[in-house]
């Protein structure tokens, strides 16, 4: 069946069901392109951008080195954060260590949250495209069935066909559900590497601005 009698022959519900497995196709793939693209620059740039922090000769001059490498804007948000102004607000009770563990971890979230964007629809496809597909597949069966059941009697080659194409509907479930989950898997990691660095890094500044604790 071409594209054009599934068009033709398809109901309202088969249709919205394709169009479904369709947008979820689309959007799992524009974002696991948009997240790779963006997680592998990250991975280069954090790095070198905790190097050119270390190696400069003040807080400054590490900002403006930093902002040479930091092209997605990971690591200024941190070093930023830790200039906000506190005098006379809440966020200035206690001291500068917990000032400082408060806008940082502030900041984290809010770089995290710029990388994680996207994993829920990956993570919703994954999970609802085989149930879309096989409802595609139940609903397309019924409505053959139905509609060979009008004609009278029936033989096993008139069956054969429709539920053949009734069955195209879990395939297509499939090769949705299979590559968002593994582009969630794999974005995943990634994710949590850099993660784990920028905490690293956070804990380091924290330590280098607050100083000693008596």
């Amino acid at each position: 069946m071409g594209l054009n009698d599934f068009l033709l022959h398809s109901d309202v519900v088969s249709l919205s069901l394709a169009f479904m497995l369709l947008a979820l196709s689309v959007g799992s793939w524009v974002v696991m392109g948009w997240k790779w693209r963006l997680l592998s620059r990250v991975s280069q740039d954090l790095p070198r951008s905790v190097a050119a922090f270390w190696q400069a000769p003040s807080f400054e001059d590490a900002r403006q080195s930093v902002a040479q490498f930091d092209r997605d804007v990971c690591v200024l948000p941190l070093m930023d954060a830790t200039l906000l102004p506190l005098g006379g607000t809440l966020a200035s009770c206690g001291d500068r260590h917990h000032q400082l563990t408060r806008v940082l971890r502030d900041a984290l979230q809010q770089v995290l949250r710029r990388l994680q964007w996207g994993q829920m629809l990956l993570a919703t496809a994954g999970a609802i495209a085989p149930f879309v597909g096989l409802l595609g597949t139940v609903w397309g069966i019924f409505n053959a069935l139905t509609g060979l059941g009008e004609v009278g009697q029936i033989a096993i080659q008139d069956i054969a066909g429709p539920v053949g194409e009734a069955l195209v509907m879990t395939a297509a479930g499939l090769a949705v559900a299979i590559p968002a989950v593994m582009g969630y898997n794999l974005l995943g990691r990634r994710i949590s590497r850099i993660e784990a660095e920028l905490e690293g890094f956070a804990h380091d500044l924290r330590a280098l601005l607050a100083g000693p604790r008596g």
